[in-house]
């Protein structure tokens, strides 16, 4: 399903960015701050409950926006929903990977089982890779007028380790790799690879664990002393999409309140 505003398929001069995970949370935000700095979007998401909202925020800062509802754990669809993409707004000059899922359940690491394991590295890790993979091929064959890059939102948990829940852990590890992946391969195109790790945000996901984090970050588990607000992870995703920084190619910016700093 996709609905967008009705000039959405006059080809643009703004560039177009491709958000995953855009309906709510650190995702609306991100699109809201592309937006802001003068980006089209394409938003996409497993379900449009809220969508209207945030194509609502998208569209009051002058740009076009269009949704499309899509599974991230269905890989085999993403080369047809980047061909929808494209043919609907033209280039893709920016993919922003921010869609992933949480443990269903935190518990013993002994005590894992099979299916949350594949539920979170389905969507995580194998939905990211082959979505990045189809936006790149798109990428390498047609030169663009603008910047182009890719930005990844993982997570700290990508470097610290939590047994709670450690099919999360590895699966936003793996999106470490794959950003060095693809840095390496789309260097010579000028394409920028970016990861961002948020720390703790306040966000619908993080919502049931509110009461705890609460505690914790008054005991000084994040040296700011604050919740990190999906708004920082937006500004910091937008910086590094804007073209500014490609040389920079590669590199991981931890948007945490230096929570991830080692300390004695």
């Amino acid at each position: 399903m996709a609905t967008s505003s009705p000039v959405l398929t006059r080809r643009r001069e703004r560039p177009l960015s491709l958000v995953t995970g855009a309906r709510r949370g650190i995702g609306a935000s991100i699109a809201a701050e592309l937006a802001r700095r003068g980006f089209d979007l394409a938003l996409i998401d497993i379900d449009d409950e809220g969508a209207h909202d945030t194509m609502a925020a998208v569209e009051s800062h002058g740009v076009r926006a269009r949704f499309y509802r899509h599974d991230l754990a269905d890989s085999g669809g993403h080369r047809a929903l980047v061909d929808r993409v494209v043919s609907d707004c033209g280039p893709i000059a920016c993919l922003v990977n921010n869609a992933g899922v949480s443990a269903e359940m935190r518990g013993d690491l002994l005590e894992l089982g099979e299916a949350s394991y594949d539920r979170v590295v389905d969507i995580n890790m194998r939905g990211t890779f082959f979505l990045t993979q189809a936006v790149a091929r798109h990428m390498a064959a047609h030169a663009s007028e603008h910047a182009r890059s890719i930005v990844t939102v993982s997570s700290v948990s990508a470097d610290l380790a939590s047994t709670e829940r450690g099919e999360y852990c590895m699966s936003k590890a793996g999106l470490g790799m794959l950003t060095k992946l693809f840095a390496l391969r789309l260097a010579p195109l000028a394409i920028g690879v970016f990861e961002v790790r948020p720390g703790i945000i306040r966000t619908p996901m993080t919502e049931a664990v509110a009461a705890r984090y609460d505690e914790r970050i008054a005991g000084g588990i994040v040296p700011m002393q604050r919740w990190g607000m999906p708004q920082d992870v937006a500004s910091a995703v937008a910086a590094l999409a804007s073209g500014q920084m490609t040389f920079a190619t590669g590199s991981v910016l931890n948007i945490d309140g230096a929570l991830s700093i080692p300390r004695l």
